[in-house]
């Protein structure tokens, strides 16, 4: 059975032929005839989350696991914002979904009837294309209308992916149903352009490589990747270029560099122009490092080339020269049979430092006191081989990228915007459908800020949730200024007093709680444990101001 509404009907054939299956449902009665035709089909994968935030974010992680777009649906009125910070960080993080949102008819916008505000354009900064159907069903208007969609759903997923917003107008009754299967729609197919470098600008950019003894290479955060991994440890072998890496972008070879923040301490203490690139390339999302911003800032490259398909001109450090419209993969196998064979001086300088960092940074840690720092350190050492990691925005994130992990580690973050307010909603969306162990390490605050994430019945049992409780948002102590602040304990640090036990409770999962490092040895071993068979939440608690201690130690100490 399916919705008598023929623009529904439409929507849901172009879908279909376009294998976007995956729906993620918000009960509501506007949407109605979507949720009807969509489940009475039986042609797609629904699922069904009550709270519109978490419910984006669940298919924004559903869309990066399965590497495709999903589509999501709910009701009108303000159901339609409570979308809004999801579509923001799918936008930033390049995720293709399909937002589907319910309406009234425009002839009740702003005249007090319920569930109406104007739906008009409310994503349009953080959405690729966006379009209105029409209300009436001619024939002329649903041949626009199947146009129109055609046209969305190939801008979400063409050059750099993105969401994209229909948004549907629907009048009463919503609930007619017919016993049909939904009828053919023309479905319009694009074609991706072939992203080549030509012959004159690949000769000049090996030209100007071959002249530079120091080449930097920033891989931004990006899903892993094989192929490009293999043409960047050849690129280094041949050129003495340096890859640096944050743990987000998935790279895992032993010729990159990482420990970003704290080898950015040590060279800052040390001579930082040895460092300062000749050439700087740069390709995928985004970086933590403040550090190395400001580094690369008041260091600037020469020239600094950035690659991108979609052409963005994207200045992070302010030394952008070329934007060179292709994709990594393409830059680096062509240009690797035309740059000539260098030496690795470069690459030795930024390994010995890195070498000698790590060093540093592994004796303070195993001699510091328990806080969230030797936390996060105990769970790199435990975490079993080729998991999934996502981590939590504010401090999690950065206190992760400085611990050792299993080199087949993949790591997720809502790197986007960056915001504490669904990362455990997109890890529980990308768990549910991943084969793997998925943990979330998030802090206290985005904790509880996100519970509505285990409010719902895809709860995977290789779920495994790692609250660092320091009592509230302890990012505000490391990082300088807030801590000044007169107001800082009630509205910077916003102290907590709860814990995460009655949430799991609530929820059905199991809990696990540690205070010490003993207790957090024996917890990471029963939460690892293959015979575990159920989500689980292990709350680890440590002291604030012992955590910003501790963090601001370490990077005084490797400036050594």
């Amino acid at each position: 059975m399916i919705s008598t509404k023929k623009h529904v009907q439409q929507l849901a054939a172009l879908l279909h032929q376009k294998g976007i299956n995956d729906v993620v449902i918000s009960p509501g009665s506007r949407n109605g005839p979507m949720i009807n035709t969509f489940v009475g089909s039986g042609l797609f994968n629904c699922r069904n989350i009550v709270d519109e935030r978490s419910a984006a974010y669940f298919a924004m992680g559903l869309s990066q696991a399965l590497n495709k777009p999903v589509a999501i649906v709910c009701s009108s009125g303000t159901a339609t914002l409570n979308y809004a910070p999801a579509i923001a960080e799918a936008y930033y993080l390049t995720i293709p979904l399909i937002v589907i949102t319910a309406d009234r008819p425009e002839y009740w916008i702003d005249q007090l009837e319920n569930q109406c505000i104007n739906q008009r354009g409310i994503y349009s900064n953080f959405v690729k294309k966006e379009y209105n159907l029409p209300l009436e069903e001619s024939e002329t208007e649903l041949w626009q209308a199947a146009r129109e969609i055609n046209e969305c759903l190939n801008a979400a997923v063409s050059g750099k992916p993105a969401p994209v917003h229909i948004n549907v107008p629907l009048e009463e009754p919503l609930h007619d149903l017919l016993d049909e299967e939904i009828p053919a729609t023309k479905a319009i197919d694009t074609k991706e352009s072939v992203l080549d470098i030509n012959k004159a600008s690949l000769n000049k950019l090996a030209s100007e490589l071959d002249s530079s003894n120091k080449v930097l290479i920033l891989a931004g955060q990006q899903n892993p990747n094989q192929e490009l991994e293999k043409l960047l440890v050849r690129f280094i072998e041949k050129t003495g270029a340096v890859v640096l890496k944050e743990h987000l972008a998935n790279l895992k070879d032993e010729s990159f560099c990482g420990s970003v923040d704290t080898l950015m301490a040590a060279i800052l203490a040390d001579v930082p122009s040895d460092f300062q690139p000749d050439i700087l390339i740069t390709f995928g999302g985004h970086f933590v490092s403040k550090a190395l911003k400001q580094f690369l800032r008041k260091n600037k490259a020469g020239q600094h080339w950035h690659l991108s398909p979609a052409n963005d001109h994207y200045d992070t450090y302010q030394s952008l020269t070329e934007v060179v419209k292709t994709d990594a993969i393409t830059f680096f196998s062509q240009l690797l049979s035309e740059v000539g064979e260098k030496e690795q001086e470069y690459l030795h300088r930024w390994k010995n430092k890195e070498n000698e960092v790590n060093q540093l940074r592994d004796k303070y840690i195993s001699e510091s006191q328990f806080s969230d720092l030797k936390v996060i350190a105990e769970v790199g050492q435990s975490i079993p081989e080729n998991s999934v990691v996502h981590l939590g925005n504010s401090s999690p994130v950065r206190y992760a990228l400085i611990a050792n992990w299993p080199n087949n580690t993949t790591f997720l973050s809502n790197r986007g915007t960056s915001g504490i307010d669904g990362p455990m909603s997109t890890a529980v969306g990308y768990a549910s459908v991943s084969e793997k162990i998925n943990t979330v390490l998030i802090g206290d605050l985005s904790f509880f800020y996100d519970s509505n994430a285990l409010w719902n019945n895809y709860i995977n049992e290789n779920l495994r949730i790692i609250v660092i409780n320091n009592g509230g948002g302890n990012i505000f102590s490391l990082i300088k200024g807030p801590g000044e602040s007169p107001a800082f304990q009630q509205h910077f640090f916003a102290e907590n007093k709860f814990k995460a036990q009655g949430i799991a409770h609530t929820f059905g999962l199991d809990y696990l709680s540690a205070e010490n490092e003993s207790e957090l040895k024996d917890s990471l071993t029963e939460l690892y444990s293959p015979i575990r068979k159920n989500a689980t939440i292990l709350e680890v608690f440590t002291d604030a101001e012992v955590n910003t201690k501790t963090f601001r130690g370490l990077f005084k100490f490797v400036k050594q």
